[in-house]
């Protein structure tokens, strides 16, 4: 990061109110806030709050997306990474790691050539959504990543329909299972590389924190387990939700991953998350 870059920055958040919302949004990687969640939680009027995000914004610490007819707006996490790594650079003479426990900032991914990336879906219940992205990463990775799922409520038991449809796309499913996004907090747990969401309730709640400081996306798609018709209506929406994952993981797999830094990286991962979000499926 440049230093006209850093003096930006600060000077975004060279305001107590600003410094106070930014920080509440981090807290909610990657999912967001929505305008008026942000004016509840800090009691801040809503037309202050307007301002403060707009500047914010400007300056490129804070993003925002449209949810329907509801603005969200999300923290941009890999510039306080940037910001953080820009103010340790030079500490202990260029060698930060002498004055701190914490390990260097990578500005990329491992550069390993036999690096296995592991990646977690979540959603709320673990019982569509996720355990589907799981299935098509495992077999579309090629042994470059390691899929996993959990949710924040997680069900108990998979969607038979979710079964049914891996089942004839020829995934294996005899190890799914619906479960909790803890069993991945805890000491011992796969490090993850990779966290994304893909649905809004998951996004939208504070996630553990996750060993290894992943990267993060929200991938928010339809649940299909929760859509009311009649069989052949459901099976084809799960089929187009479906279709939307298998989308976005074939893109994702095709990145650069050895040549991008975080920061290009990090809008590559928003960009495949703000892809289709809407099945096309007649439910009239």
């Amino acid at each position: 990061m440049k230093t006209t870059d850093a003096v930006t920055l600060f000077a975004a958040l060279a305001s107590e109110a600003r410094l106070t919302v930014w920080r509440l949004l981090l807290q909610h990687v990657p999912g967001g806030l929505t305008h008026g969640d942000l004016a509840a939680a800090l009691g801040m009027p809503k037309p202050t709050l307007s301002f403060h995000l707009r500047d914010l914004r400007m300056a490129g610490l804070v993003d925002s997306r449209k949810d329907g007819r509801t603005v969200v707006y999300t923290a941009n996490a890999p510039a306080a990474e940037a910001l953080a790594a820009f103010l340790l650079e030079t500490c202990c003479g260029g060698h930060p790691t002498l004055c701190t426990d914490r390990p260097a900032p990578e500005t990329t991914m491992s550069l390993a050539p036999d690096k296995v990336y592991n990646v977690l879906f979540l959603c709320t219940g673990n019982s569509a959504r996720s355990i589907m992205a799981e299935a098509i990463l495992q077999r579309e990775g090629q042994g470059r990543f390691r899929a996993f799922s959990a949710g924040s409520r997680p069900r108990g038991e998979v969607a038979g329909e979710a079964l049914t449809l891996l089942a004839r796309n020829t995934l294996p499913t005899g190890h799914l299972r619906s479960k909790s996004w803890d069993e991945f907090a805890k000491d011992g747990a796969p490090v993850m590389d990779f966290v994304f969401t893909v649905c809004d309730d998951a996004a939208g709640e504070v996630c553990p924190v996750w060993p290894g400081q992943p990267m993060t996306a929200h991938w928010g798609v339809p649940d299909p387990v929760s859509f009311v018709a009649d069989a052949k209506q459901r099976a084809l929406f799960f089929a187009d939700v479906y279709r939307m994952l298998a989308n976005r993981i074939s893109i994702f797999c095709a990145l650069p991953l050895r040549s991008l830094d975080r920061l290009a990286l990090q809008k590559r991962l928003d960009a495949i998350g703000a892809m289709e979000k809407t099945p096309d499926v007649d439910v009239a």
